[in-house]
């Protein structure tokens, strides 16, 4: 059972069949992806009956105002304050701690931080993480782990330097799209996914080859909508492109975070890699 909206905590953190660590997800930005977000969360916990998944109240909140159009100033109509109280909602609810599957609305954690104690799981740090894992590239991924990566993203998340600077607090260099590439990006995510037209990232196999011949060892999905166009990507489109997904990632690291076990490596596992 969910606590009661207006009991902050009642029955987070209870342990037992009946209670144990809740989730808050800050969704609908964009919907789709939200639902993604979920089913990776299942399908990553491992699992063999109900009560061994993982705890989340989420917030499908459609109408929260276009992140991009804010950060690139194209619109007045400010998220912060909209996703600020979502998070006092969820903390109202219990949430123990919150997941926010959107790259862009990264910009705005310093406001929901600001809202409440209630900590925030940033996609963004896991996804530095994971590129910086010795684990990983050992395991989860091929080759060596990379001192360039490629970023593909909306404009408003490369704009908001939300990557660019915690990938370079690490010595990593983050390369973008040239103008056609990112306009090929931004299309897929935002005529294709957002639209409801879906869409794969075989528009992307050019701009991802540009970002591999300037040097990028690994690209980061870095927009959960390009997430969702992942899961509909043949297998075999970029064989020697190595993908971190930033929505894979949030996922992964909020099953731990929940006091989950994930599943072994290959069992119902999404995508690494196109």
């Amino acid at each position: 059972m969910l606590p009661d909206d207006g009991a902050p905590g009642a029955g987070a953190g209870a342990g037992g069949e009946a209670g144990g660590t809740l989730v808050g997800v800050l969704g609908g930005v964009g919907p789709l992806a939200t639902v993604l977000f979920m089913q990776r969360v299942v399908r990553l916990t491992d699992a063999a009956r109900d009560q061994d998944h993982v705890d989340m109240v989420v917030l499908q909140h459609a109408t929260v105002p276009d992140r991009t159009a804010f950060v690139l100033r194209r619109s007045a109509d400010d998220p912060a304050p909209v996703l600020a109280a979502d998070a006092r909602r969820l903390a109202r609810m219990g949430a123990d701690f919150l997941v926010l599957p959107c790259n862009t609305a990264h910009a705005f954690a310093g406001a929901i931080a600001a809202a409440t104690p209630v900590p925030l799981l940033s996609a963004v740090d896991v996804t530095v993480s994971a590129v910086l894992s010795s684990d990983a590239w050992t395991g989860r991924l091929s080759g060596s782990r990379p001192d360039v990566v490629g970023l593909l993203a909306t404009e408003g998340t490369i704009a908001s330097g939300v990557y660019l600077d915690a990938f370079n607090a690490h010595g990593i260099k983050t390369l973008v799209p040239d103008v056609a590439g990112q306009a090929t990006v931004t299309s897929l995510i935002y005529d294709g996914v957002k639209a409801g037209r879906g869409g794969d990232l075989t528009a992307l196999a050019d701009v991802a080859a540009n970002l591999r011949s300037r040097g990028a060892g690994a690209i980061v999905l870095g927009c959960t909508e390009l997430s969702v166009a992942a899961e509909a990507t043949p297998p075999d489109l970029l064989p020697d492109v190595v993908l971190v997904d930033a929505l894979d990632e949030l996922a992964r690291t909020t099953v731990l975070r929940a006091g989950r076990r994930l599943r072994a490596e290959g069992v119902e596992h999404p995508r690494r890699s196109a």
